[in-house]
């Protein structure tokens, strides 16, 4: 069979540009993957005891674009849920963002002049970045941002990319701002949900068109070449003339050319408990203690009613290509030095006019599952249809 494009890695992005080449298109996709299901890290599945398990640890859909709620929403229904996040320090349960009920909670002493200085330089609802309160004249709001620095940032971080602390100071802007509020919901985005029938199900919509092939557990290297000099692609040893979209690592597409771009894996361990319930919370980070980062009850992601629930460890850790525990890649290390190294991928990228690049992988950027859309959204309109998607 012949195809018109040829996409490889079956997560969100490469989902999404099959279902849009197939359905607006009208063209014919071959969709690549070397798992053995489609939905890459947002895959979902049903355990034994009926509870719907994110694989791959938890994930939310949190956007303000209707375009991609509305998008999405002809693939599934929606139960809305709204994330909330809980850190223990100083054995106590923390809402994070930090929020006026926070202060309380973690700085009880200082907690009212705190507030006060909050509410006298910034308006209520506002968000202040952590930066800012660590560099503020105001001692007590110095104080919170020192607070939050030390005992959140620094040891969660640490935790999540390895780092040590003067690394991680480039990652102080990524850090979830002060809320001047009581709100202690994750995300304050107008849509917040989770597909009713899980991830997997609503992926299965999205590639049911018959224009769609998906071959799974499929390493591309095994039916793909690259004639890099001559910037041509064969796939099964003939010349391939259409269109190829890369969601995979670059730095792997390219053989390292450059070096290797460092990622971060997890080790996710699930235990099944015969209690209604384990915790207080869906998520519960613990900075302080323990070799894992957090813990997540999935019945609360769900709304399932059971007699039994499901937790899951999450444990960071190195990638490494050669170990079966730690050879998928879930968070690029977005620092500096590697950003240099990953923009020589992307100069490179640019030279092959019939070969696409898109997703945190290629990219070597931290997206959100909605980014991702509308990415994809954007490239099929304007690269493909040629329609400004801007007007």
């Amino acid at each position: 069979m012949s195809f018109d494009y040829i996409i490889i890695g079956a997560g969100i992005a490469g989902i999404t540009c099959a279902e849009e080449i197939a359905n607006v298109l009208n063209k014919k996709v071959l969709l690549i993957d070397k798992r053995d299901h489609i939905g890459g890290n947002c895959y979902d599945y049903t355990n034994e005891e009926g509870t719907i398990i994110h694989k791959y640890g938890p994930h939310i859909i949190h956007t303000n674009s209707n375009r991609v709620y509305n998008y999405l929403s002809l693939f599934t229904l929606w139960n809305i849920y709204n994330h909330k996040v809980l850190y223990k320090v100083n054995d106590s349960l923390i809402p994070v963002p930090f929020n006026l009920i926070s202060i309380d909670k973690c700085i009880p002493l200082h907690s009212n002049h705190i507030k006060d200085a909050l509410l006298e330089e910034y308006e209520v609802n506002s968000k202040v970045p952590i930066k800012e309160l660590r560099n503020s004249s105001n001692k007590y709001l110095k104080l919170l941002g020192d607070f939050i620095y030390d005992k959140i940032f620094l040891k969660d971080y640490e935790k999540l990319y390895g780092l040590k602390s003067e690394e991680l100071d480039e990652f102080v802007d990524k850090m979830l701002p002060v809320e001047v509020s009581y709100d202690c919901r994750y995300y304050d985005d107008i849509h917040q949900v989770i597909p009713s029938h899980g991830y997997t199900n609503m992926f299965q919509n999205m590639l049911s068109n018959h224009d769609i092939t998906i071959m799974l557990e499929k390493d591309y290297h095994e039916i793909i070449d690259i004639d890099y000099e001559n910037k041509k692609i064969y796939y099964e040893g003939k010349e391939f003339r259409g269109h190829l979209i890369f969601t995979g690592m670059i730095d792997e597409f390219f053989n390292y050319r450059f070096g290797r771009l460092p990622y971060r894996s997890l080790i996710l361990l699930n235990e099944d408990l015969d209690d209604v319930l384990f915790q207080d919370n869906a998520t519960i980070y613990y900075p302080e203690e323990y070799h894992f980062r957090r813990i997540t009850e999935f019945k609360y992601l769900t709304g399932q009613q059971t007699f039994y629930t499901t937790i899951q460890f999450e444990f960071p850790t190195e990638y490494d290509i050669n170990n079966d525990e730690q050879n998928i890649p879930y968070y690029p290390v977005d620092l500096e030095k590697n950003r240099k190294i990953y923009e020589k991928y992307h100069e490179l990228s640019q030279e092959y006019e019939n070969i696409t690049f898109i997703g945190r992988l290629a990219e070597y950027k931290y997206l959100r599952m909605d980014e991702v859309v509308e990415k994809v959204l954007d490239l099929v309109g304007e690269k493909f249809i040629g329609i400004d998607t801007e007007k």
